[in-house]
């Protein structure tokens, strides 16, 4: 496996063929090794990158420890069967005078967007320049970040870039709490109750299934499902699983989207809701 520390060797590394392409932020785990493998099962080469991209961290937020485990990260990818690495440097992605960002309006407003200023300016800045730099033919992403890859799609059609993304599912644990590089901030007890998240989106899975439509119920159960294992809920709420906008009946695909405070460590999570 080769590791690229420069965007000349990228492209000169890339040649003709098809690459899929896994961008990551490094602390790999299983959820990530999922992406890495369904790459390479479609691709003829798959090329991972990990950079920590302090744009789209806000003020206060845990870039500073953010755990950076590289030398685990690189065997997790030469075990997985990438054949390179790119691990580019805050230089490098974001040099002297840096001033251009790419925006996608109105689907970053909500969910995330709402309570982390910037985040998904920061996110689709980096990811642009990812896919210009790699070239690859094809980019996966993890549903666990929905919202991401809803923007993410959007930015891709908007600007006509020649790239597909793929979506893999969320990989959990055995216990349902979804795979996270955050989880290891969890003490014991916080781990514990963790788990309430995926509960509480299970139970409104269950719902729904057995009948129910009516966002307003659907919510309340997710909202009290969560009520006795998160320390301060950020969102809770069911919406179109397309773009994102209110729905008062689930009568399309729609996503029930959680993102919750355990402790001092924020987590995600969610199921698409599919008539």
């Amino acid at each position: 496996m080769d590791t690229l520390s420069s965007i000349d060797a990228v492209r000169g590394w890339r040649g003709a063929s098809e690459v899929g392409f896994v961008p990551t932020m490094g602390a790999l785990h299983e959820g990530h090794a999922s992406l890495i493998r369904r790459s390479v099962t479609d691709n003829p080469r798959t090329l991972v990158s990990i950079f920590v991209n302090p744009a789209q961290f806000a003020p206060g937020e845990d870039l500073a420890k953010y755990p950076r485990t590289i030398q685990q990260d690189l065997q997790l990818c030469a075990d997985c069967g990438a054949d390179a690495v790119f691990t580019p440097d805050k230089q490098m992605m974001y040099p002297p005078g840096f001033a251009t960002w790419v925006d996608v309006e109105g689907l970053t407003d909500r969910l995330c967007g709402a309570t982390r200023p910037g985040h998904f300016r920061g996110v689709t800045t980096v990811v642009a320049k990812l896919f210009h730099i790699t070239g690859a033919t094809r980019a996966y992403f993890g549903q666990k970040d929905a919202q991401q890859v809803i923007v993410l799609r959007r930015m891709v059609d908007d600007l006509n870039l020649p790239i597909e993304l793929i979506t893999c599912p969320i990989i959990r644990e055995p216990d349902g709490l979804a795979m996270s590089s955050r989880n290891r901030y969890l003490s014991a007890l916080e781990r514990e109750r963790a788990t309430g998240i995926s509960k509480a989106l299970r139970a409104v899975e269950t719902l729904f299934q057995k009948g129910t439509r009516e966002v307003s119920i659907l919510r309340a159960s997710l909202v009290t499902g969560l009520s006795n294992h998160v320390d301060k809920l950020d969102y809770a709420e069911v919406l179109d699983a397309g773009n994102l906008s209110d729905i008062q009946r689930v009568d399309r695909p729609s996503l029930a989207a959680v993102a919750a405070f355990i402790g001092s460590t924020r987590l995600i999570d969610n199921v698409v809701l599919a008539p």
